[in-house]
């Protein structure tokens, strides 16, 4: 499963969690202005904003799991399986696959209100990338600085909300999600008071208890809480270190560590990956499960005139600094 969030600063900034069992070879993928998308049903478009993010590169096509263009809009899929439906293609609708629709939005859409207006002629079709790879069960988190939205194509049809805690996981239907916060109104940041009842002495023996109760097990929907209480609450300082060290705080609020979620036979889910990227900079960081240093891609650095795809496998193994 996953989780995906954003959060501002002086710059805002976009990212998430890649938590499976199992890993492709995802890179940091710059694609830059001049690369050439051929979309299935609705042609193709030769030139656009460039997008940096994470990718699974097939037939020197990417795959994108989370990225951002250079007009800083930013976009993730997350697993969304059970809810997901994609139906046959429909007459005088855009049938994208599901595989395109993070480059068909993010290389023609430059804010969130842009993106709105190609989701209203939108259909999200049942087209596979290749018979090796089937379309995956998504829905998806688009956010600009300014607002968020998550897209849902289900049974019902396509389903657009505002997203005014920019956070996204995994199942129910995003609806719920944000239903089921109202479960946790008293969560709070400070010490708890004593309203069990004025005849009883209760007190707070340890600190953060006013937040008693907040869910910290690792299933979506309790992930969702956690990350929102988290996010919604968190503070820090406005420098790039500042801004960047929070948001990984957010995400390792809600990361998974190997052995706690069973996949059956020796598969057991973790975050593989965590994402962090300025929007406003074009800069990409990351890291992985067995490196805790921070990484980074600028796609500035690169040429975005080219037509040619750019990759940066991932640094995986851990970096330690010995001070002695």
């Amino acid at each position: 499963m996953c989780t995906a969030a954003t959060y501002k600063t002086k710059d805002h900034y976009f990212g998430r969690n890649l938590d499976l069992e199992f890993s492709y070879k995802e890179t940091v993928t710059v694609t830059p202005r001049n690369y050439e998308f051929n979309f299935r049903n609705v042609g193709s478009v030769k030139t656009h904003y460039a997008l940096i993010g994470m990718s699974y590169v097939m037939n020197d096509y990417p795959l994108y799991y989370d990225a951002t263009n250079e007009k800083g809009l930013s976009m993730a899929g997350l697993n969304f399986p059970g809810n997901a439906y994609y139906g046959e293609k429909k007459e005088g609708k855009d049938n994208v696959a599901p595989f395109e629709f993070i480059p068909y939005i993010l290389c023609q859409c430059s804010t969130v209100e842009e993106a709105k207006e190609k989701l209203n002629n939108l259909n999200i079709a049942n087209i596979n990338f290749s018979d090796e790879l089937p379309a995956s069960p998504l829905h998806w988190i688009i956010a600009d600085k300014d607002s968020s939205i998550t897209v849902e194509s289900v049974k019902d049809g396509l389903k657009v909300y505002d997203n005014p805690v920019g956070i996204l996981t995994n199942n129910p239907t995003f609806d719920i999600h944000m239903f089921n916060l109202n479960n946790y109104m008293s969560m709070s940041i400070e010490p708890p008071k004593n309203n069990f009842s004025d005849k009883l002495n209760l007190t707070a023996y340890s600190r953060g208890m006013g937040a008693l109760g907040l869910p910290g097990d690792l299933s979506s929907a309790s992930r969702f809480v956690k990350a929102t209480f988290t996010k919604m609450n968190s503070l820090s300082g406005d420098s790039e270190n500042e801004s960047i060290s929070q948001f990984f705080h957010i995400l390792d609020s809600v990361c998974q560590q190997r052995g706690c979620v069973h996949m059956g036979e020796d598969k057991y889910e973790i975050t593989i990956y965590s994402s962090c990227v300025n929007t406003d900079k074009g800069i990409y960081y990351y890291k992985t499960y067995d490196n805790s240093q921070i990484s980074a891609v600028d796609m500035y650095k690169e040429n975005l005139d080219s037509n040619k795809l750019i990759n940066y496998d991932l640094i995986k193994d851990g970096q330690i600094l010995y001070q002695n």
